[in-house]
């Protein structure tokens, strides 16, 4: 096979449409099991356990000069008091963090090597986070499976694909349906080892032939958008994440149902626990725009969960924040060069745009029925979509 050409511009990531040889990308590390933490080394408990010390009063033994207690000692003054007391909290609060850090970093799953890719396109301005919500159903048992009508498939496809642009005009969301009609990169095979060439298809399939890394060279190929940070969360974690802050308040003009995805909601604001929740974000038969209405959908909750995930309340409760961060680390995964405080930038920017800091886009749409040899498709308006890329890629705001 010949090697394919770099695409060092947009243009050329969006106007190759036909089939032609290319180099083959590395094969898909399959997931591996997240690291145990290390052994606690903390010399205070994390917020909302409980100390290891004895109960009990401190001061209740003889006194060094012989008197009883604190009765013979000067009583420290009120601003001594205080002060003191905030220098204990402080020091708990810090050691508490550093060990919810530790252990925080050691559960990602960092199986995503973006460096190995090959072909890419040449980085642009700002950071540019790859958001995917897969349908893994590893974490679920079968009764799960049952219960949140996710089915028996195994493997991963997308329901969800959204690209998050943070610099220095701001955050944006931009959904791309995940039947977006695109050219996927050649490929390998990982089951096979047999390489294709390039070809049309929907961005959904990219996931589901070539895993994380076809996705992303297929966001770049198609967007032009060199791509920072990935990230991904499967079926368990969402539903874990929804009912560890106590379910997502959300308010429907319609009743939503749709027997694939298990949803039964009626109209009316209500609180949908992390089955109802997933069930929402998954349906689309009845929506108007099919996959554009799923999208939709999806950027709504998302604005919904981050606002409950932000609120003091959520934050402050330790029975709540901690199981929210472990569910969320349950089924996450990233690439090999996101860390902590680069998560912790992809929330950030996510609730930026979801919570009226930022801008929540879809990727412009010419035809959302387009008839392909792979079913329905959506088609980009080629036009504005590339205004939009290039904007993104140019760090400018859209539009």
């Amino acid at each position: 096979m010949t090697r394919e050409p770099p695409h060092s511009t947009f243009e050329a990531s969006m106007s190759d449409w036909t089939d032609r040889p290319g180099t083959s990308p590395p094969e898909w590390t399959p997931r591996r099991e997240p690291l145990a933490p290390p052994p606690s080394t903390r010399t205070a408990p994390l917020p909302g356990m409980p100390s290891p010390a004895a109960p009990g009063r401190y001061d209740s033994g003889p006194h060094p000069r012989g008197g009883r207690g604190s009765r013979n000692r000067r009583r420290p003054s009120r601003r001594r008091r205080y002060l003191r007391t905030a220098a204990v909290l402080s020091s708990v609060l810090l050691l508490g963090g550093a060990g919810t850090y530790v252990w925080a970093d050691t559960r990602l799953d960092q199986q995503v090597d973006l460096g190995a890719l090959g072909g890419r396109v040449p980085p642009g301005k700002g950071t540019t986070y790859l958001v995917v919500g897969s349908d893994s159903r590893e974490g679920l048992s079968e009764q799960d499976r049952k219960d949140l009508n996710t089915g028996s498939a195994e493997g991963r496809r997308t329901d969800s694909v959204i690209l998050l642009h943070t610099g220095a005009n701001g955050t944006t969301m931009l959904s791309l349906p995940r039947d977006s009609w695109v050219t996927l990169p050649p490929y390998v095979d990982p089951g096979t080892g047999r390489g294709y060439r390039a070809a049309p298809n929907k961005l959904n399939a990219a996931f589901s032939l070539g895993g994380p890394g076809l996705l992303v060279r297929a966001v770049e190929r198609n967007t032009g958008l060199r791509i920072d940070h990935y990230a991904e969360i499967g079926f368990a974690g969402f539903v874990g994440v929804v009912d560890a802050v106590g379910g997502v308040d959300l308010c429907l003009g319609r009743p939503v149902r749709d027997e694939d995805s298990g949803a039964n909601l009626p109209a009316g604001c209500q609180t949908l626990d992390g089955a109802e929740a997933l069930a929402f974000v998954r349906q689309r038969k009845q929506e108007d725009q099919g996959d554009l209405g799923r999208t939709r959908n999806q950027q709504k909750f998302l604005a919904a969960l981050a606002r409950k995930a932000a609120d003091p309340a959520t934050l402050a409760d330790p029975s709540k924040s901690f199981p929210t961060l472990s569910a969320g680390l349950d089924t996450l995964i990233v690439d090999d060069g996101t860390e902590l405080p680069d998560l912790m930038a992809l929330f950030e920017a996510l609730r930026k745009a979801t919570g009226g800091g930022g801008r929540q886009l879809n990727v412009p749409v010419a035809d959302p029925d387009l008839r392909t040899s792979k079913g329905s498709a959506v088609k980009w308006d080629d036009r504005r979509a590339r205004a939009l890329f290039r904007a993104l890629r140019e760090d400018r705001p859209p539009g």
